[in-house]
């Protein structure tokens, strides 16, 4: 039992390290065998409320504790995200000609929360982790009400469906599975810490499978104006990287903590985005947030080799509260 264990916890290590690669191979699965893959889209919402409730699974109450100790740069952090990313991803939309389900599906991409594996792209980075973490967990508590309206803001006139309705969804698929995660930490501390080193072949299992299915699904698009959509996809998340960093560099922050806002302004909870737009639209809504599952683990993992060889000067390098863990899952 104990070298089975051994096992699944090496693997789940490989798992996170090589996560980028995984998920472009899980799109490059989808593109060669879409007929096999694509049913998989169908279940994107159950696989991204698997991830969030493994989320929720790495937080504890004292992580919050932060936003109470620094709630200027938690406030930043969260006006920074969801202020660039919704209105970059309609302005990028704007200038390539994207209408329709692609707009839409731009639109939800930029209005997500924090991605999942933003967390161990600052840890890499040298970034401020507590700060990080903070701000993944919060911007997705408040994602249930701010998504839709962002949503319903920039693209509400080619929207069949209304805030309730993405509210609900939202908080089924990623408040309610945070929330239980959260609360079966709280109360079997203990025995959830045995599961924490395996959770990261959860979690990138579950997204390779969506990508997969969502690539598969749409396969003929993707085809037809992978070209340009992929242009946009880069263009959003080097955008959010490099204006996250900025505007916490204008605002006077330290360089560990312009790390974790530039990660977690560019890079974006693609698996919701994909999740909403399965659910509520055509399925080309879900390609913007499957190429960015690719290209924006790609992208962190290259700026985070970067950052990792140019350590934050001591001065300039906030030092973690004893709340800040190393992040468990991506």
């Amino acid at each position: 039992m104990t070298q089975r264990r051994g096992i699944i916890r090496a693997t789940a290590e490989l798992a996170g390290k090589w996560f980028g690669l995984l998920v472009l191979l899980g799109a490059v699965v989808g593109m060669v065998i879409p007929d096999q893959t694509s049913g998989l889209a169908d279940h994107v919402p159950i696989f991204l409320g698997i991830i969030m409730f493994g989320m929720g699974l790495t937080l504890r109450a004292a992580d919050f504790l932060l936003v109470a100790r620094r709630p200027l740069a938690i406030l930043f952090g969260l006006l920074a995200q969801f202020a660039i990313m919704p209105f970059t991803a309609w302005g990028i939309s704007q200038a390539l000609g994207l209408t329709g389900a692609l707009l839409i599906g731009m639109v939800l991409l930029g209005s997500a929360p924090g991605g999942t594996a933003s967390n161990v792209i600052v840890y890499l980075s040298k970034g401020d982790v507590a700060l990080s973490v903070t701000l993944t967990s919060v911007s997705t508590l408040l994602a249930p009400v701010v998504t839709p309206l962002l949503v319903l803001l920039l693209a509400g006139s080619n929207l069949p469906v209304g805030f309730g309705d993405m509210f609900v969804s939202v908080a089924q698929v990623v408040l309610i599975p945070v929330l239980a995660g959260l609360v079966l930490r709280a109360v079997a501390d203990r025995w959830v810490q045995k599961f924490l080193p395996y959770l990261p072949l959860v979690s990138v299992t579950g997204i390779v499978v969506v990508v997969a299915g969502i690539v598969g699904a749409n396969a003929d698009t993707i085809a037809t104006s992978g070209w340009i959509l992929l242009l946009a996809v880069i263009a959003h998340n080097t955008l959010g990287l490099g204006l996250g960093y900025g505007a916490a560099k204008l605002a006077g922050l330290d360089e560990s903590t312009r790390r974790a806002v530039s990660v977690e302004v560019g890079m974006q909870n693609s698996g919701l985005a994909s999740s909403l737009a399965t659910t509520h639209f055509e399925p080309a809504a879900a390609l913007p947030g499957a190429v960015s599952s690719v290209w924006h683990n790609l992208s962190g993992s290259l700026l985070a080799s970067y950052w990792a060889r140019h350590s934050p000067r001591p001065a300039d390098k906030r030092p973690e509260p004893d709340e800040a863990t190393e992040p468990t899952a991506p």
